[in-house]
């Protein structure tokens, strides 16, 4: 959360704006990863559930071949490991292999990443796809689409039950304002030797300013002297 001094009728009023929840991996990175919204995960959905009809249909049409002679049981069977296979077993597989990619996810700019912000291994992908196919499939994607809603990052059952979320990787960086040293300092800023700061100072410092001009300034000053 972060205070915002709004004007109302002469006095100031204090909002509280949530944030997205941060990122902290193992070793203490901050990371500055944006959740993706309920409308694009709903969109590369139905990227991935288009290649899904495809490959369903082609495997129908391999099943209706191999079906041939064998009996009611025995085609019932087949019919369950093919539905299986292609809404379970081929997500998770995608996921896996992709690093947290499926094609829908490609299309739109997406990533599935572990809570700690690293990528999904094979028992994130099956978890994932197996509370997917009751969530997504056998309640036409309500239960996915409340949860995400409700959650601060987003996250749908089965992201919650694998310990992963879904990231945008393409996002459009707003523009960034030129650094003007004061003339008093020009002299400083020829000579000056910066090296590169550490990834945590950083990602902290780059976050302080973007919100800096909507803070309170006894809040801002604190914490930009605190950076420094």
């Amino acid at each position: 959360m972060r205070a915002v001094a709004a004007g109302g009728s002469g006095a100031e009023e204090l909002a509280l704006l949530p944030l997205p929840e941060p990122v902290v991996t193992g070793d203490g990175v901050l990371l500055d990863l944006r959740p993706a919204s309920v409308l694009t995960r709903g969109l590369a959905l139905l990227v991935d559930l288009a290649v899904l009809a495809l490959v369903g249909l082609g495997v129908g049409l391999v099943l209706a071949q191999v079906a041939e002679g064998l009996d009611s049981t025995a085609v019932r069977a087949l019919g369950v490991v093919a539905a299986v296979g292609v809404l379970v077993v081929l997500p998770a597989t995608w996921e896996a292999l992709s690093r947290g990619r499926s094609p829908g996810k490609a299309a739109a700019g997406l990533r599935v990443v572990r809570d700690d912000g690293g990528p999904v291994r094979a028992r994130h992908a099956a978890v994932r796809a197996l509370v997917g196919f009751g969530e997504l499939y056998l309640t036409s994607g309500a239960v996915a689409v409340v949860c995400s809603l409700v959650h601060p990052r987003g996250k749908r059952v089965g992201d919650l039950v694998a310990g992963t979320h879904v990231v945008r990787e393409r996002s459009s960086a707003p523009p960034s304002a030129p650094l003007v040293a004061p003339a008093e300092l020009s002299g400083w800023a020829r000579s000056a030797d910066i090296g590169q700061l550490p990834d945590d100072l950083a990602t902290a410092a780059r976050r302080l300013l973007g919100q800096a001009d909507g803070m309170l300034p006894e809040a801002r000053d604190r914490l930009l002297a605190d950076l420094a």
